[in-house]
């Protein structure tokens, strides 16, 4: 190793998660909910939930590699997601709920997803094309508290 030149350490998700709660822990993370009302959390919080979200994945069987998918709104909750799953080693990845059903039946069946995470407002949407992915074995539903209809809804 170079000095100056390389990391001492690996830059993992874990790693920057715990730093983020050792350093910031207190720093409030604000979301807006699709129903236009705000989330408010801390770093710390945000760790201990993705934490969370990580051992109820591993409980169920998703082990390293797995695929993992989101179906979600931009909210606290799919931070935690994002940060969770690849701290356990598996892989997140989003399913654009712009898209066409088939196509996200497209994606989700190309990376073998075992698991989506799917807000409760976009399920009309994931109901669409869930029955084509042929790797599914969980889902996990997000009380995003929405109301009213979302994309792609007739």
């Amino acid at each position: 190793m170079v000095p100056g030149r390389m990391m001492v350490m690996p830059l993992t998700i874990s790693h920057l998660v715990e730093r983020a709660a050792q350093y910031f822990g207190r720093s409030e993370v604000v979301s807006v909910r699709p129903d236009k009302s705000r989330n408010r959390t801390s770093y710390t919080e945000i760790a201990e939930r993705s934490r969370r979200l990580a051992s109820a994945l591993a409980k169920r069987g998703v082990k390293e590699g797995d695929r993992v998918a989101t179906l979600c709104w931009n909210h606290r909750e799919h931070l935690e997601a994002y940060l969770g799953v690849p701290a356990m080693g598996a892989v997140v990845h989003t399913l654009n709920l712009r898209l066409h059903p088939s196509e996200l039946a497209y994606i989700a069946n190309h990376a073998e997803d075992r698991v989506v995470i799917v807000d409760r407002s976009l399920l009309p949407l994931f109901d669409k094309f869930k029955e084509q992915i042929k790797s599914l074995e969980l889902i996990v539903i997000v009380d995003d508290c929405k109301t009213g209809p979302g994309p792609n809804e007739d």
